[in-house]
């Protein structure tokens, strides 16, 4: 290894790379496929449905200011992860941690699925695609970007900056196009708008669905906290980067959904599958091919720093002592790399055996528990230790909506559509005590993985991290305080 340059997770980004990450976090797929599900629930009542998008981007707001006081209270990697550790105890961190190790790979696995899916179905114009062809594509993209994290966030950091690109022009494109068709005052573009509000209002549980559906489409302000300790000034920089990326994805997204609906009937975007590709249909034609393709270049970027949020988790886990400290290594470009293999041979068994519709369902009725004892935790640890060091302090009725939501995305789909799968997703949470008891309470210590572990760390030259003043003055002063 080279002597001369430490091995860390150095502070590195500022202000326009957060930005940019958590706007490539949230505009994912959502855009693309959210406006046929919440025009549905609006009844196909246009105004309404445009109403939803702007709700569902303040609830956005607040979610994202709720983690951002996490962020800066507690700027390191994962800062999530230790947050409820020292909230709750370490029983509660070990379960958040050992559910993320599944959610973090399924949601990894999704999005290779979806990324493969976006890739083949233009080959397949009449019909569904194979599974194997877009089961072989997602395996060769997760591991390429498992590689390209391996080698260090400079790659990440720049292919995030061409995703961004790519997909502001995607919706710029949409969005313009359908201001131009707006002010050249066609009938057939104009009309669905003049009358918005012309058709029947959803009833309570419609609209409840309505926003859950265009909150999906939101969903990733949050992302932040898990690569605090990458980012220079956190505690500014964070709140910074949330008042800028959600306006600016809330504009993109308005429009985008203006122009949808002035080119695109209620009844041609519910068949729709892919409601942008079928707006290109209409408006470029020639460009058939080049959004999908587009599309999918895009998404590669969100199959990245899934990888790299889920790696950090692990990392700082590995740090307090709930992993093995083989997962607390750095390589040579100062990547976690045994905790990116993890992720990657995870994500890539969940891909072989199971398909998008079985991740989906149950994916994020995990998160949203989680998401509601965050913001319990938040009010927990101001009660508790008020001494500590807030840079930034969220306003406390949006950590109590944000909690009503989350409690509402558990709630209700156990009351609407109870089965047994609900059940073992609780028995799976809490089958980590199988483990938290042997290995953590009792520390039982296996010899042979020691071994292994001395073994592993001579294969892939790896060392446990340097020493930081900068991560000491940022991080473990504020782990310290009130202590």
């Amino acid at each position: 290894m080279d002597q001369g340059e430490k091995i860390q997770l150095k502070r590195v980004f500022g202000y326009y790379w957060g930005t940019n990450f958590l706007i490539i976090n949230i505009i994912g797929a959502g855009i693309f496929v959210a406006p046929k599900a919440v025009l549905e629930y609006s009844r196909m009542n246009v105004g309404f449905s445009l109403c939803i998008w702007g709700v569902c981007a303040v609830l956005t707001m607040m979610n994202s200011l709720c983690f951002a006081e996490i962020g800066v209270t507690f700027p390191c990697s994962g800062a999530h992860y230790y947050f409820l550790k020292r909230c709750f105890g370490s029983l509660i961190a070990f379960l958040r941690l050992w559910t993320a190790l599944f959610v973090g790979s399924g949601v990894v696995a999704s999005q290779a699925l979806l990324l493969a899916e976006y890739s083949v179905q233009p080959f397949y114009p009449s019909c569904s695609a194979p599974k194997l062809p877009k089961k072989c594509l997602a395996l060769a993209m997760l591991w390429i970007a498992g590689i390209l994290n391996c080698r260090g966030v400079t790659e990440v950091s720049w292919l995030q900056t061409v995703s961004t690109v790519l997909k502001m022009a995607i919706l710029g494109l949409i969005s313009l196009s359908g201001v131009v068709l707006l002010l050249r005052g066609r009938r057939e573009n104009i009309e669905p708008l003049q009358n918005a509000f012309d058709a029947e209002f959803p009833d309570a549980s419609q609209m409840i669905e309505a926003v859950f559906q265009g909150y999906f489409a939101y969903s990733g302000g949050e992302c932040l906290t898990y690569v605090a300790g990458e980012l220079k000034k956190p505690r500014k920089t964070i709140p910074k980067c949330v008042f800028t990326a959600i306006p600016l994805v809330t504009v993109v997204y308005l429009l985008a959904n203006i122009s949808y609906l002035a080119v695109l009937t209620p009844r041609e975007i519910l068949s729709s599958d892919a409601v942008a590709i079928t707006w290109t249909d209409k408006v470029f034609p020639s460009l058939t091919w080049v959004v999908p393709f587009a599309i999918s270049a895009s998404l590669f970027s969100n199959l990245m720093i899934n990888v790299l949020e889920s790696s950090r988790e692990i990392y700082i886990a590995s740090e307090e002592g709930q992993l093995p400290l083989l997962f607390y290594m750095l390589n040579v470009h100062s990547s976690p790399l045994m905790s990116v293999l993890l992720i990657v041979i995870m994500a890539s068994i969940v891909i072989v055996l199971t398909s998008l519709i079985d991740l989906i369902n149950y994916l994020y009725f995990v998160i949203s528990f989680w998401s509601a004892l965050t913001m319990i935790g938040i009010l927990k640890l101001r009660y508790q230790e008020p001494n500590i060091p807030r840079p930034y302090k969220v306003f406390s009725p949006f950590i109590l909506i944000t909690m009503a939501i989350s409690l509402c995305l558990v709630v209700i789909p156990l009351v609407k559509s109870p089965n047994m799968h609900y059940i073992y997703v609780l028995l799976f949470v809490l089958s980590g005590l199988l483990f938290y008891i042997p290995l953590i309470h009792f520390k039982l210590r296996m010899v042979w993985f020691e071994k292994m572990t001395c073994y592993l760390q001579l294969l892939f030259n790896i060392c446990f991290p340097d020493a930081s003043d900068e991560q000491m003055s940022e991080t473990e002063i504020v782990k310290k305080v009130a202590l």
